[in-house]
């Protein structure tokens, strides 16, 4: 099976990032991520937790933070090496989910800029006709933001933005996140999210929709 690369930006919203590794490795997946320099801001913020910049070190700060699967293959990359196996087009690859993805990356891959590493492979995906998926957290919309999204949305691109359903009665935040988790990998047909699905409105006992 062909690895899918993963990005996690800056954006708020890390549980995105660690409850998505937590379904691709229990399903056997293999990942190759990529955090922007940001995001390691970001996770010092919102949980007062170092995110390890040494790829060894953070493969297994991400099993641990997405609670230990053994399952699954998961590489690590520097935001700064642009001379990374997922930096070129050559190397195979299911296509690129960036969870969560914030306004400036949005910015950067609609414009063609690779100042980074997930920058770049995104780009990758755009050139090679793959599939890439942005998952946007970020309220609210600029015009600008919008014309970036639709810039992108008219290159190929799949916009998944970060917005949960109630139809399948979430009773927690996970769920919430979980809902998002699962859109968003529907896009590369990939059903490892635990969900209840749309099934189509049923008539209550008293004639009522």
């Amino acid at each position: 099976m062909k690895p899918l690369t993963l990005g996690i930006s800056g954006a708020s919203g890390l549980i995105y990032a660690v409850r998505t590794i937590k379904y691709l490795l229990t399903a056997d997946y293999t990942l190759d991520i990529v955090a922007s320099k940001a995001a390691y801001m970001v996770w010092q913020g919102e949980h007062n937790i170092r995110m390890p910049p040494d790829p060894d070190e953070q493969a297994i700060f991400w099993r641990e933070q997405a609670g230990n699967p053994s399952q699954g293959v998961l590489r690590c990359h520097r935001w700064g090496d642009v001379g990374a196996t997922i930096a070129s087009g050559s190397f195979p690859s299911l296509g690129m989910l960036v969870i969560p993805c914030s306004m400036s990356t949005v910015a950067k891959i609609a414009q063609g800029l690779s100042s980074d590493l997930l920058e770049r492979a995104a780009d990758v995906q755009l050139k090679e006709g793959r599939k890439l998926v942005l998952v946007p957290r970020e309220t609210p919309l600029s015009v600008i933001h919008l014309r970036n999204l639709t810039t992108l949305a008219e290159a190929g691109v799949r916009i998944v933005p970060a917005i949960p359903a109630w139809y399948h009665h979430p009773e927690t935040i996970e769920d919430l996140v979980d809902f998002v988790i699962a859109r968003a990998l529907d896009q590369f047909e990939i059903d490892c999210v635990p969900l209840k699905r749309w099934q189509g409105g049923k008539t209550k006992g008293n004639g009522e929709e």
